[in-house]
């Protein structure tokens, strides 16, 4: 049973009893990932377009503090390959102060979702709006670094997919075979290894032994000193960043974009892990520190991080049993920035490209994509839509645009799957043949001046238009007018607004309203609008059987008025 509190898996954890066995499991996990996120956190650094330095101290604050506070036993937090585009975006139209007040801000949203337990709501990004922009990221990713994968020379780099393209096949002259030839020792390094055994931190041998061969043979190829000067040794002074109501305005939709990508990410990670583990996560506690985490890391110099799934799967694999891994890999992280910082300098940029290759093709999971061609068309619509407007505009309006399709399509389906139609002498089997209805009215006896009507399926505003429609084909209005909502789940304010116009007209024509078959939520919806007592509890019944009897009472009773 979970919790009513918001109390880290950690506490939990230390409340109950924790072993040395146990520390000597996350102390070994926690080496490891530590020394496997070094590279990935100054590759994501550098390819959204920010200091290497700046991942390393996302890896060490937000690592930390995710692994700390939040819902899960071995989530690993830390900068990832999502955030690349976003990021990208941000620093270059607002700089890097415009990025730490995005940060700031999703943080926040972070946190309020989380303290208001609506940790839920984001798991129901529908799926292909998730294949698409993750696969769209993953394109423009690799596409941002075949020019240090070629070792291209130019002084800059176009934030647009296409000019990028477009530079590079001008200076595509300008390719140094030393860049090429270490980027994809370093990709064939790395897919080696893993095959060998997954455990071995492929993109950390890759990195030191393509950084030995450059410093040995003094190959000509850029690294990291030349590109971006020395890496410091130290954090920086924590700072908030400066800010104005009109650049909070301006960075509203990027700092969405950054929340919901962190909430999605991490939420999906904690789900993978919990499978993993046959644990459970708690998705509310966890986007509280997902935020908290967000908040600190652009205090400290950071940058936006999440639940990484690569590391928090490395993290299990290592033998890591609690939030303490995810604490010592950030401490690994804060040991090799102290003492081995300014060797990163070294680190060329073509061994950092060909491991963010890797990275973009796990990413892209283009098999789940070729599945979902085989999905329905309206989710290939969203797919491409998604995926086209992450590359050729930008991920905010991909996951705006995506999100708003995806629900209009639902709401067309459950249009589609409501019907409004008079007496119902069949109900359909999946297969569309029909089947014998014990409820049908075929098999009863509707009295004179009596009207039936069914409604099927949840009665949101499509339905009541298709409801509308159908009832315009009255010929004369009935005595009793029976309206039947048993297969009727759920009721909106269209839809009560439509029953609302319905009992007006019936009270207008002269003629009695009764529901029959009315479920738990309808009938709730009716009682606070007060609808459910302008009825009358007598005129709301359990069947249809009740609802001829009750009409036959009515008719009676008029037969009595008017002798």
């Amino acid at each position: 049973m979970r919790s009513s509190r918001f109390e880290p898996r950690l506490i939990s954890i230390l409340r109950s009893g924790y072993s040395l066995k146990t520390f000597y499991g996350d102390l070994t996990a926690g080496l490891t990932v530590g020394i496997v996120a070094l590279p990935l956190a100054i590759a994501f650094a550098i390819a959204s377009g920010v200091k290497p330095e700046q991942g390393i101290y996302t890896a060490i604050i937000a690592g930390g503090l995710v692994s700390a506070l939040g819902g899960s036993h071995v989530q690993v937090g830390g900068p990832t390959g999502a955030f690349i585009v976003i990021i990208y975006g941000v620093v270059t139209t607002h700089g890097l102060s415009g990025l730490a007040t995005a940060t700031l801000m999703a943080g926040i949203i972070l946190v309020i979702l989380g303290a208001s337990r609506l940790g839920t709501i984001i798991k129901f990004i529908p799926y292909p709006v998730t294949v698409g922009f993750t696969f769209g990221i993953a394109l423009i990713i690799a596409t941002s670094q075949i020019r240090d994968l070629l070792g291209l020379t130019m002084t800059s780099l176009p934030a647009d997919f296409f000019s990028k393209w477009r530079v590079y096949m001008t200076h595509v002259d300008t390719m140094n075979p030393y860049s090429l030839g270490l980027g994809l020792l370093t990709i064939a390094t790395i897919l080696i290894l893993r095959r060998v055994s997954p455990r071995i931190p492929g993109s950390l041998i890759a990195l030191v032994g393509t950084t030995l061969i450059v410093a040995l043979v003094q190959l000509p190829v850029e690294t990291i000193g030349q590109r971006f000067g020395s890496v410091p040794n130290r954090f920086p002074i924590p700072a908030l960043p400066a800010t104005d109501l009109s650049t909070i305005r301006s960075l509203f939709s990027p700092a969405i974009a950054i929340a919901l990508l962190a909430g999605i990410e991490s939420l999906l990670s904690a789900v993978v892990a919990d499978g993993m583990t046959g644990k459970q996560h708690d998705s509310n506690i966890e986007l509280v520190a997902q935020g908290i985490a967000n908040i600190a890391s652009p205090i400290f110099g950071g940058i936006p991080a999440t639940g990484a799934i690569a590391r928090t799967a490395t993290n299990i694999r290592s033998g890591a049993q609690t939030p303490i891994a995810g604490i010592i890999h950030a401490l690994t992280l804060l040991l090799i920035l102290l003492f081995l910082g300014p060797l990163a300098a070294k680190i060329p940029l073509a061994a950092l490209a060909g491991i963010l290759l890797v990275v973009a093709y796990n990413m892209s999971e283009w098999h789940m994509v070729l599945k979902l061609f085989r999905s329905p068309k309206s989710d290939i619509l969203v797919l491409i839509t998604t995926f086209t407007l992450t590359v050729v505009i930008d991920l905010v309006v991909a996951i705006e645009v995506g999100v708003i399709l995806a629900a209009l399509l639902f709401m067309k389906r459950m249009t589609d799957v409501s019907q409004a139609s008079y007496i119902t002498p069949f109900v359909r089997n999946p297969d569309g043949t029909p089947r014998d209805d014990p409820g049908s009215i075929a098999m009863r006896t509707v009295p004179p001046d009596v009207e039936v009507f069914e409604v099927s399926g949840p009665f949101f505003f499509g339905a009541a238009d298709k409801f509308k429609n159908a009832m315009s084909f009255l010929e004369k209005p009935p005595k009793v007018f029976i309206l039947r909502m048993r297969f009727v789940p759920a009721i909106d304010a269209t839809g009560l607004r439509t029953l609302e116009e319905v009992f007006s007209r019936a009270q207008h024509d002269d003629t009695t309203l009764v529901l029959s078959g009315i479920m738990q939520q309808p009938y709730n919806v009716l009682k606070r609008a007060g609808l459910a007592d302008k009825i009358g509890e007598k005129n709301i019944v359990s069947g249809i059987d009740a609802a001829l009897r009750r009409a036959e009472e009515l008719l009676n009773d008029r037969v009595k008025t008017s002798a």
